[in-house]
C-alpha cells in the first residue's frame, strides 16, 4: 500500500486516471483527479474527477445517476497514473456508451467480444426497457407490466425447486439462468441496480463475520 503523497500529479496538480469495469475489465473511460477529488473518491467510494473543460469538481453520477462504485484504485510503477476498478450504476460515457472508448482508429482489428457477466445483461436489459424493439421477449415484459413480470418470476421459482427436488443438476442449471433473468427484469422494472444487490450481500456477509467472532469469544 502507498500513500497518496507517494503519487506524482503534474504541473496543474492532476494524475490521469483510467477507468475499467471491475467484471468485464473493459476499460470506461480516463479522466483526471487532483487532490481533492481523489481524497473524495476514496472516502465515498465513488469516483470523483476534476473537470479540465469547466474547471471543477465532478462527482461522476449526481447528474445522471450513473454512478461508479470503486473496488480498487491502484497507482502504475511510476506512480503518475491511477488504474480504478469500479462498479458502475450505468453508461460510463455522457453519450450513453457503455464506454467512452467506441471510435475505432485502425480498421481490420476484429474487437473482441464483451465477456459476459449478469451487469452486461443488466446494461442490456435496461436498453431494452428504453427502447422496446419489436419482437423482444424483453420488451413484452416490460409493455405487460410488473404483474405479467412477477407472475414469471413465480413460474421461474418453481421450476427451480421442480427441477431441484428431481436431482436433475443439467435442468437445475437450465431454470436458475432462467429465474435469474426473470429476476433482473424485474429489478429493472424496479430501478434496482445489481450494485445495491451485492452491497446488501457484502453487509451480510459481515454480520455473519461479526457473529461468528462473538461465538468464538
Amino acid at each position: 500500500m502507498i500513500d497518496v503523497s507517494e503519487l506524482k500529479f503534474d504541473k496543474d496538480g492532476l494524475i490521469p486516471a483510467i477507468i475499467t469495469d471491475a467484471d468485464s475489465g473493459k476499460v470506461l473511460t480516463l479522466a483526471y483527479m487532483n487532490r481533492e477529488s481523489l481524497e473524495i473518491s476514496i472516502n465515498k467510494k465513488l469516483t470523483c474527477f476534476w473537470s479540465r473543460s469547466r474547471q471543477k469538481l465532478w462527482l461522476k453520477g449526481e447528474t445522471s445517476g450513473n454512478y461508479q462504485h470503486i473496488v480498487s484504485i491502484t497507482a502504475d510503477c511510476d506512480r503518475d497514473a491511477l488504474l480504478v476498478k469500479v462498479h458502475k450504476d450505468g453508461p460510463a460515457c455522457h453519450l450513453g456508451t457503455d464506454s467512452c472508448f467506441s471510435q475505432p482508429l485502425v480498421e481490420g482489428v476484429e474487437e473482441e467480444a464483451e465477456p459476459f457477466s449478469l451487469d452486461t445483461l443488466y446494461q442490456l436489459l435496461l436498453s431494452r426497457k428504453k427502447e422496446l424493439p419489436e419482437g423482444s421477449y424483453t420488451s413484452y415484459l416490460f409493455q405487460k407490466g410488473m404483474d405479467k413480470i412477477l407472475k414469471k418470476v413465480g413460474e421461474e421459482c418453481t421450476e427451480v425447486i421442480i427441477a431441484g427436488k428431481g436431482g436433475d443438476r443439467a435442468e437445475t442449471v437450465y431454470e436458475t439462468a432462467d429465474l435469474a433473468y426473470h429476476v433482473l427484469v424485474m429489478m429493472v422494472e424496479l430501478g434496482i441496480t445489481p450494485e445495491e444487490i451485492r452491497s446488501e450481500l457484502a453487509s451480510r456477509h459481515i454480520i455473519d463475520h461479526k457473529v461468528k467472532q462473538e461465538k468464538m469469544v
